[in-house]
């Protein structure tokens, strides 16, 4: 599954999109799980020590903010769905 990463997170894994290999029906948690497994030094920019995601990440789901998801983190993720995952950012 791709997943377009952006600002400080980019440059932890060199580039804008990577891919992670999930299993069927893997969740948007098993995702996390498995970003951080292929890019150990991510666990500290983006997952608590209780493994979740930190409040001031945003992780979208086709366009839309995994936390508004009924599901949320147990959401099922599809071959089909786009990932973004990025820190808040600001400017003015």
């Amino acid at each position: 599954m791709d997943i377009n990463l952006y600002a400080t997170l980019r440059p932890i894994v060199g580039q804008k999109t990577i891919e992670v290999d999930l299993q069927p029906d893997a969740n948007a948690q098993d995702l996390l799980d498995a970003l951080v497994a292929k890019y150990p030094s991510m666990q500290e920019e983006l997952l608590d020590e209780q493994m979740r995601l930190l409040p001031h990440m945003k992780m979208f789901i086709n366009g839309r903010e995994v936390v508004y998801l009924e599901e949320k983190f147990d959401y099922i993720l599809k071959s089909t769905d786009t990932i973004d995952i990025f820190p808040p950012v600001g400017g003015g």
